[in-house]
């Protein structure tokens, strides 16, 4: 994989689970529960990360790579599904992994940010 640092620089993030969700043959990055990344493949099995966009950014981000697409089973106006095999430069993903985080973080109620902050959370859950 060309982003060997995906799975360290997810889990850096403070609060973030990743679980592996059998059913649909992918790794997910979750905070307060909800999903902001996950890592899987598309169904000629091609190696793609989903995350949370804002919808402008989003459009901006598939007119400037061909490897960024709409989400991939997800919604297209919120996500966007990014070939790891790939030119995306890395500065461009890690953006992306900022902003699906910020986004589902400023989601969570008031008492699951408190958690997050004060650190309650594990790194990784074991399915």
């Amino acid at each position: 994989m060309k982003y060997e640092w995906l799975d360290e620089y997810c889990l850096s993030k403070k609060g973030t689970q990743k679980d592996f969700k059998v059913e649909w043959d992918a790794t997910r990055y979750l905070i307060g529960g909800k999903m902001f990344a996950m890592q899987g493949g598309d169904k000629e099995k091609k190696a793609i990360i989903t995350l949370k966009c804002d919808p402008l950014f989003t459009r901006s981000l598939r007119e400037q790579y061909k490897h960024i697409v709409a989400g991939y089973y997800m919604n297209k106006e919120h996500w966007n599904s990014l070939y790891l095999e790939g030119d995306v430069p890395d500065d461009i993903l890690k953006q992306m992994i900022d902003m699906s985080y910020e986004l589902v973080l400023g989601k969570l109620s008031k008492k699951m940010l408190k958690e997050i902050i004060e650190g309650n959370n594990q790194k990784a859950v074991e399915n």
